[in-house]
């Protein structure tokens, strides 16, 4: 197998891998031992896997409420997230933290942070850090469409190309802030991507629904990043499937049509991903099964690990809370 067709076959089986871990959660949250609110990323793997296909395990990467997708493509522990989502004392943030406060400084994975671009003025501030302990690395930050929206975005954005930071601006847009439509938000025929281009800041547009597309951008904006080019945007177009916050559909309620939301399932990116490697004979049905299985054992034990662990112990409420 040529090399091009293992990155292909690496590209699938993260994106399948997210896929399947987000679809136990959400079968599995119904039984109300996961008693954080969840945000689930069905829909929109392929940016998540695209973008971190080409980090380094020492570059960061930092999210918002939505996380799960690129915690585990920057290499976050599984075991160690699920059992977050437990609230258990072996879960990635010792159980305080639940779905939105994922954590894994041995991957790179700096946190998230469920405030609305929140999170971004905390990447900048790490992206200068490098800078100034002279470290070659590259910093990640991924936000929605409704962060741009926000003061800190700008401030950041404008911070960022002052001092030319190590940096990439990863938008999903997927349309929605919680069931307000970009209509209602933001002027008509205005890609959020012009916004960076009005600060100065070099940008790209693409199909978040496609990961070899995804890859390809995301290869080109880091080694730019990388090579001393300064910050850049990156705008991916995508949907999300599963309501705003939580395990179910929310078609029901009216803000979206179960027409869009049929036309977008259609261009599902696990789908996608499956479908060209199988026509092009870089994947058989067979070796699907086997991923499949293989995903299936990795994900039964990490829920197992889950449940069997412990609660963290009442003492240990107050630790972490203050600076020492």
């Amino acid at each position: 197998m040529t090399p091009e067709a293992q990155r292909m076959r690496w590209l699938y089986y993260n994106l399948l891998r997210i896929r399947m871990v987000e679809e136990t959660i959400a079968q599995r949250y119904a039984q109300q031992e996961m008693r954080c609110p969840i945000h689930l990323c069905i829909g929109q793997e392929a940016i998540a896997v695209g973008v971190c296909a080409h980090l380094a395990r020492e570059d960061y990467v930092l999210s918002g409420h939505r996380s799960h997708g690129h915690y585990l493509a920057k290499g976050g522990d599984l075991n160690a997230m699920v059992a977050e989502l437990y609230g258990k004392a072996t879960g990635c943030a010792g159980g305080r933290g639940g779905s939105m406060h994922l954590i894994d400084l041995s991957a790179g994975f700096l946190g998230a942070t469920p405030i609305v671009a929140a999170s971004i003025p905390i990447a900048v501030g790490a992206a200068l850090g490098s800078v100034m302990q002279k470290e070659p690395r590259v910093t990640v930050i991924f936000f929605g469409d409704a962060a741009p929206e926000a003061g800190a975005c700008h401030e950041s954005l404008n911070f960022a190309l002052l001092k030319r930071l190590p940096v990439v601006f990863v938008c999903e847009n997927n349309l929605y802030s919680v069931y307000s439509p970009m209509s209602v938000r933001q002027p008509e025929g205005r890609p959020l991507a012009s916004l960076a281009a009005g600060h100065g800041m070099a940008t790209y547009r693409g199909d978040g629904n496609d990961v070899f597309s995804v890859s390809a951008i995301a290869q080109e904006a880091i080694r730019q990043v990388r090579d001393g080019g300064g910050p850049m945007f990156l705008e991916f177009m995508t949907y999300r499937w599963r309501e705003h916050c939580g395990p179910y559909y929310d078609n029901d309620l009216g803000y979206r049509s179960e027409q869009e939301f049929q036309d977008w399932k259609q261009r599902c990116p696990v789908a996608r991903c499956r479908e060209r490697l199988l026509r092009e004979g870089i994947l058989t049905s067979q070796d699907h099964e086997e991923i499949v299985r293989t995903l299936e054992r990795e994900i039964d034990a990490a829920f197992r690990f889950a449940k069997e662990s412990l609660f963290p112990e009442a003492q240990e409420l107050l630790e972490h809370v203050y600076a020492p």
